[in-house]
């Protein structure tokens, strides 16, 4: 059996980002960018009112009450073209660019107005009230680098840039197969023995949420000649995960079945719980993660392996974070395997506590739906007793 650590390097490692292809800037949430992407123009592209009044030179209205000439208005997308000389004011709007010759707004209350004339009553100093050309960014300045999955926030930056379309990484194609003669879809017939078929589903949703589109090559039954089959299915995928199939039973056929079609292995087992029986090698040239048959082996392990694979695939940072919690009740030492302890965290006084479920068994999908984390127990850790600190991985 290989560490944790190990596995995830070795998985990361067998993985460059897939080709750049354009996008409109309104189909880009989710995207990440294949390139850093930089302002066309400055923001704002010239000095502008941030408030509704006058705009007026600094040094006429340095003594108050002050009267000044309206040469006329500056509303916003409609500048005055002329330029404002001693003794004159120009009636400006919130977004209006600041005429020629003056370098300060005096704010609408602050004055009275009669006719082509306005009496200043407070003066403001030059700048005052003025958003100066390039206050948000500049022209080229990277305002979104290569490797950012891109939010709503993002794409309302980028598309103030003037920035229409955007490099962003082609979505890898992740298929995935399940084995067994004991499945079956939900709402089908279920055979004698049998069971619901559920880890593609969660694991297509987890897929789409990272960033990829998953490929659901059905369920396989428990045949040489069906395995072998999808290395067929597979050739144009980026990556395929199998799901069951992976341990050292009669009917697991993963690496047996695929040996003929040219699957090399890498590793196989890893010093986890849930998870041991995970396989990673190339089927030909196309990478093949197996995954447990076990629903939380697979999911835990997806979370683990799969989805730094994809972030690989996309030029994004390929790493786990943990974080930390107090921890609610007192846990066993480990054994000679990392732990991952399906858990919920709760928060007392803006801190955050979290409390694994008594049962842990790897069959139950339950506890893993109701989790918010996943409580790290590295192998041979000690017991840990109530108020300490753990190490935690949020599942959202």
């Amino acid at each position: 059996m290989i560490p944790v650590d190990e596995a995830t390097a070795r998985i990361v490692a067998a993985f460059a980002p897939t080709q750049a292809e354009t996008v409109s800037i309104a189909d880009a949430v989710g995207r990440v960018l294949a390139q850093d992407m930089t302002a066309k123009l400055d923001q704002p592209p010239a000095p502008v009112s941030a408030m509704d009044g006058y705009a007026v030179r600094a040094r006429d209205i340095a003594h108050v009450p002050a009267k000044l000439h309206i040469i006329g208005t500056s509303p916003a997308g409609h500048p005055f073209m002329g330029k404002v000389n001693a003794g004159e004011a120009v009636r400006i709007f919130t977004g209006g660019v600041v005429p020629d010759g003056a370098d300060a707004i005096v704010i609408q209350e602050n004055t009275e107005s009669t006719g082509d004339h306005v009496n200043i009553k407070v003066s403001s100093k030059a700048g005052q009230h003025v958003r100066p050309k390039g206050l948000d960014f500049k022209s080229d300045e990277v305002l979104a680098d290569a490797g950012k999955r891109l939010n709503a926030r993002d794409v309302s930056l980028l598309a103030a840039a003037d920035i229409a379309r955007v490099a962003v990484r082609r979505k890898p194609v992740i298929a995935f197969v399940a084995t067994g003669d004991e499945l079956s879809r939900p709402g089908e017939p279920r055979k004698p023995g049998g069971i619901v078929a559920s880890s593609g589903y969660g694991l297509s949703a987890i897929i789409a949420a990272w960033g990829a589109n998953p490929r659901d090559l059905g369920i396989l039954p428990d045949t040489e000649d069906a395995v072998a089959g999808v290395a067929a299915l597979a050739k144009d995928a980026d990556l395929l995960v199998t799901l069951g199939g992976a341990s050292v039973g009669d009917h697991d056929l993963v690496q047996k079945a695929l040996g003929p079609k040219g699957f090399a292995l890498d590793f196989w087992k890893i010093a986890m719980r849930p998870g041991k029986p995970l396989i990673f090698g190339r089927l030909g040239a196309t990478p093949l993660l197996g995954l447990p048959g076990n629903p939380v082996s697979s999911l835990v392990c997806a979370i683990l392996f799969l989805r730094p694979a994809i972030a690989a695939l996309l030029g994004m940072q390929a790493r786990t974070v943990l974080q930390s919690a107090k921890l609610i009740g007192a846990l066993p030492e480990n054994d000679n395997r990392q732990d991952y302890l399906r858990a919920r965290l709760e928060w007392r006084d803006g801190e955050a506590w979290v409390e694994a479920f008594a049962v842990q068994d790897s069959s139950m999908l339950r506890p893993l739906a109701q989790a918010d984390v996943l409580i790290v127990r590295s192998p041979h850790a000690a017991a840990a007793q109530s108020n300490e600190r753990v190490d935690i991985l949020p599942l959202s």
